[in-house]
């Protein structure tokens, strides 16, 4: 079995565990949506999304000699990441809410702890670690965002430039996962493979507790 195929067999149980969060199951599969949980969805996702390149430039420069071979696919990474968070700026502001409040703002404690959890993998732990954070983030927008995004257009009757981030996301995700089971399989080190296996597990916990704060929709006093 290849590294990136046990990956995603070792973590199933925790990205199960995501997927039971109330909020998914409601947009996805009973069709709960309202403008109020999918602003405040955004408004976290900004939170993180901004430290996407600087974490994978902190995990470029942690990397040990044995691992220079993995700098050109951060630059890679960095390079397709950047401006991600100004695409959700503009979707809040299609939205109708204040994109610049929540530039300046804070995000939650989830989040928060999530964010800091990343750099703290880099910092003290493995920082081929920050693999997990990649593995939970880009696999989860694979799975859930263009069906998301179409689950909770139709019903709020919001514009098309409400949802760049979503649907930009999860096809661009959806190249990028490819390349990242390549380059998943490439890591032979056991030591640095059980790494990826816990950040992810601990990713997996850590964003359900950021869609677990947000707020439940309320379609039908929206709907009022």
């Amino acid at each position: 079995m290849t590294f990136h195929a046990r990956l995603i067999e070792d973590t199933a149980a925790a990205r199960a565990a995501f997927l039971r969060t109330p909020i998914i199951q409601g947009v996805l599969q009973r069709g709960e949506v309202s403008r109020a949980s999918y602003i405040a969805f955004l408004t976290e996702a900004y939170h993180h999304v901004r430290h996407t390149v600087p974490l994978l430039t902190a995990c470029r420069e942690a990397l040990p000699a044995h691992h220079a071979w993995l700098v050109d696919p951060l630059n890679e990474y960095i390079e397709e990441e950047a401006g991600h968070d100004e695409w959700i700026l503009d979707d809040i502001a299609a939205c109708g809410a204040d994109a610049e409040a929540v530039r300046h703002g804070a995000p939650g404690a989830a989040t928060e702890l999530m964010v800091a959890y990343a750099y703290d993998t880099i910092a003290r732990g493995n920082p081929l670690g920050f693999f997990g954070m990649v593995h939970v983030l880009e696999g989860s927008s694979v799975a859930l965002a263009l069906n998301a995004a179409d689950a909770i257009q139709k019903p709020l009757g919001l514009p098309d430039s409400a949802f760049s981030y979503l649907r930009s996301h999860g096809t661009l995700d959806l190249e990028h996962t490819a390349h990242f089971a390549l380059l998943m399989d490439a890591i032979t080190d056991p030591a640095d493979q059980q790494s990826i296996v816990h950040a992810a597990r601990m990713f997996y916990r850590l964003y359900a507790a950021v869609f677990a704060e947000l707020p439940l929709p309320q379609p039908l006093k929206e709907a009022a």
